[in-house]
């Protein structure tokens, strides 16, 4: 309109309603020749203008058009291209371009462009942001999330729905579910979407209550649920197991008349599977007409959520036969666990090989359920290759590879891996922290515990009920029986597994009578006792010799709870049976268990005959963890040193060759001492401490207080030539002595001294141990490879039998 101006003013100059104007302002006369020359001129530079005009309108529509259609196509570099060569100060444009690349996975260049269209001094709409944002949820990015959100607010954009939502859906996907709720909470208006994003984001987080109450609330704002809804509700139930809930949303799904959506359906089919009801999951399942590959997953992954690993495979077969359907990603990743329930490893590594084969590596879910099966298996080492070579990790990876360790018993390496893993920009989870604490239990000093836990408090993780569980078992086996109980009795929150932990904690201290005392309490509040309530009961009073109250729990397990006794019961009773020193009692008690005996049964008898000093039994016992385990380098040694007290030197020498030939050798003992900010380590004979002299002065002084004879108890046992020897290493210098007399001049008069030491405690420094707690009147702790001895008054919590 404004280049027509000129000639709507000089050509209608005498229009209606201008003339009182005219009257007014006296315009003076014009030459009528004048008029005649610059008529046709202005006439002509007008219509220039208005065509120039139309031209560059229609060329801004066509290049929209050709720029769209680029971006539609996923042509994103001829979209550049022709971005490049025209001008864009139109945020429309701009707009397009983020849009596509947001929409075709490039993230990066979706932000970048953002900042370049910033730079230019084009403002950022209502339009711009739900794609930036989405940018910024796909490259898990939180601080340029952050740093755009602040913007939107700057901007006063922080009310479009739009903009909510996706602000919604990126902070989900990057588990910051509290600042989603946030977003959502503040919003002045919502829509549907809105609900859909909140009720999918707390199932992506793992949290299916909060799901489920956002959907209840959403029915109450008589907002009507569509399928993506239900889809997302469906989840909530299927992560909890919620099958009653789920049938209600099923009712629901009939009565809103979506039964007959394949998304929905397939959703139905994997809640009734992965809440244990396979037999509906099936009549569904038929009930599809045009089953896609989601669908058949989603049994596959059911077969195997229930254990029924034949039925799996058997489907996946059926997959192909039938449907005409080809396994991919997601089949593989739902057959991995029936190979490990099946522990097929090679049906394992076929699937592995078929991944490979097929292209679907390297993909994050499937490598880290790779690692995870391997660790099952124990393949370390196919499980740390896997996992080092892994291009993009999550935190179910680190899980699923410190877990790996853990199974197999490299609690160092788990500790090492969970280091590596603080030094990440991830961060640790409940998982991550109930995985990593039995590794503290085993291998940390109460102040590396007590560091962890400060952690865990910090992280605000102590609320959830595994960590719980694991610390109250952290600190019981790291020698603070009180602290443990604490932490119980401040628990708000108790399973099962909470009472069984805080039972084996007494139990393993040799508390069996206030274990037996915490299973009646346990059985009064409601808690149904399972296989591991007895493991931990049948423990304490094995410990603490309690042999009739063992008896009767054992004959409990079956008539009143109707649980089988496994191997682990039978053990516990069979170390009851070798307090009693009734060999025979224990050799018939073996031989006639309904399971098949391991080592560590034989290895119970071993023990009792060694306690009775009867070498037939202990060689009885010994062929047979030989022929489980040829490895077990604990039998070779407590072997020698019976036939060594026995003067046998033969037999001495025959184990030792047996030993070399093996490859064996004898752990080194080394016992620990923790003082405030340092650790202190002592083996045999040492003489590297700093304050040694002192300890020695101390160890000389109380030997000869308590009356020690250190050599008369067994010198006609050894050969002369192995007499000097044996005085070099006698127990008058083992580890623990010094460990214990550092510990009393270290330590404020009246305080336990607490030692933990790696292998057995010997007789000769058990007894120096409940002697010295009788003369100096304080406690003495120590824990050895079995369980802890609490040293007090002359006495030891184990009965002296351990």
């Amino acid at each position: 309109m404004a280049s027509a101006f000129p000639h709507f003013y000089f050509c209608n100059s005498k229009r209606p309603g201008n003339a009182s104007r005219e009257k007014r302002a006296q315009t003076p006369q014009t030459n009528p020749d004048t008029d005649q020359i610059l008529k046709p001129q202005i006439n002509k530079i007008a219509r220039r203008k208005k065509n120039r005009s139309f031209l560059v309108e229609r060329n801004s529509v066509l290049l929209t058009r050709a720029l769209s259609s680029y971006v539609e196509r996923g042509s994103m570099k001829d979209a550049l291209h022709l971005f490049e060569n025209t001008r864009h100060c139109d945020i429309f444009i701009w707009n397009v371009m983020i849009r596509g690349f947001a929409d075709n996975g490039l993230f990066w260049d979706a932000v970048s462009f953002y900042h370049r269209m910033e730079l230019e001094g084009v403002r950022g709409d209502n339009f711009t942001y739900p794609f930036v944002i989405k940018a910024c949820g796909g490259l898990c990015d939180m601080v340029e999330g952050k740093r755009v959100h602040g913007k939107v607010i700057k901007s006063g954009l922080d009310s479009d729905v739009y903009i909510g939502n996706s602000l919604i859906i990126m902070y989900a996907k990057m588990g910051c579910i509290e600042s989603a709720e946030k977003v959502f909470r503040e919003m002045p208006v919502r829509d549907l979407v809105s609900w859909n994003s909140m009720i999918s984001g707390y199932v992506s987080v793992g949290d299916g209550w909060r799901s489920l109450s956002c959907f209840h609330e959403m029915q109450a704002c008589d907002i009507k649920p569509d399928r993506f809804s239900v889809i997302g509700i469906l989840g909530a139930c299927s992560l909890e197991g919620f099958l009653r809930n789920g049938e209600v949303i099923h009712c629901q799904v009939i009565r809103s008349r979506l039964e007959l959506d394949i998304m929905v359906q397939t959703s139905l089919v994997d809640m009734y599977g992965k809440c244990g009801n396979m037999d509906y999951a099936e009549r569904l399942f038929d009930q599809i007409t045009d089953k896609s590959i989601v669908a058949w997953n989603a049994m596959v992954g059911g077969y195997a959520l229930n254990a029924l690993s034949f039925e799996s495979f058997a489907f996946v077969r059926k997959m192909l036969e039938v449907g005409k359907l080809r396994p991919d990603l997601i089949t593989m990743i739902n057959l991995l666990p029936s190979c490990a329930q099946l522990e097929a490893i090679l049906l394992g590594k076929s699937v592995h090989g078929f991944a490979i084969r097929h292209g679907f590596l390297p993909h994050m879910v499937l490598e880290t359920a790779l690692v995870d099966i391997y660790g099952q298996w124990g393949k370390l080492k196919a499980a740390e290759c896997l996992f080092g070579q892994m291009n993009e990790r999550n935190l179910i990876s680190w899980n699923a590879m410190i877990a790996s360790y853990m199974q197999n018993g490299e609690n160092r390496n788990a500790m090492a891996l969970f280091q590596d893993l603080c030094d990440k920009t991830l961060k640790p989870d409940a998982t991550t922290i109930a995985s990593i604490l039995p590794a503290f239990s085993e291998l940390a000093s109460l102040r590396e515990a007590e560091q962890i836990h400060g952690y865990v408090m910090k992280s605000r993780l102590d609320s959830n009920i595994f960590v719980s569980n694991s610390i109250v078992y952290m600190y019981g086996k790291c020698g603070n029986l009180l602290r443990s109980r604490e932490i119980f009795d401040r628990m708000t929150f108790k399973d099962v597994i909470s009472w069984n932990t805080i039972i084996m904690a007494y139990a393993i201290h040799g508390f069996g009578r206030v274990s037996i005392e915490l299973f009646s309490e346990m059985r009064e509040k409601g808690f149904e006792p399972n296989g591991s309530t007895f493991v931990s009961l049948l423990l304490s009073c094995s410990v603490s010799g309690l042999v009739e109250e063992g008896w009767e729990y054992f004959n409990s397990m079956k008539r009143d709870y109707d649980i089988t006794p496994g191997i682990e019961h039978y053990g516990c009773i069979l170390d009851l049976i070798g307090r009693t020193r009734n060999l025979d009692h224990a050799k018939n008690f073996i031989l006639e268990m309904p399971l098949a005996p391991t080592a560590r049964i034989w290895g119970s008898l071993l023990t009792s005959s060694r306690n009775k000093g009867d070498i037939e039994f202990a060689e009885i016992a010994a062929e047979h963890i030989f022929s489980l385990d040829h490895n077990n380098t604990g039998c070779y040694v407590l072997l020698s040193n019976m036939y060594a007290e026995a003067g046998m030197w033969e037999d001495v020498e025959r184990i030792r060759s047996l030993m070399k030939k093996e490859g064996l050798e004898k752990s080194v003992g080394c016992s620990v001492v923790d003082l405030s900010s340092k650790t202190f380590r002592f083996v045999n004979q040492d003489r590297s401490h700093i304050e040694i002299n002192m300890i020695y002065d101390v160890l000389d002084i109380v030997s000869k207080k308590i009356g020690e004879d250190i050599y008369v108890h067994s010198l006609t046992k050894f050969r002369p030539s192995d007499l000097e020897k044996k005085r070099t290493s006698s127990p008058k210098s083992h580890s623990v002595r010094l460990a214990v007399c550092f510990g009393l001049i270290s330590t404020a008069i009246g305080n336990p001294v607490l030692v933990r030491k790696n292998i057995r405690i010997c007789e000769a420094c058990h007894r120096f141990a409940k002697r010295i707690s009788e003369i100096t009147k304080r406690e003495i702790i120590v824990r050895d490879s079995k369980i802890f001895h609490h040293f007090n008054g002359g006495h030891c919590s184990c009965g002296d039998y351990w």
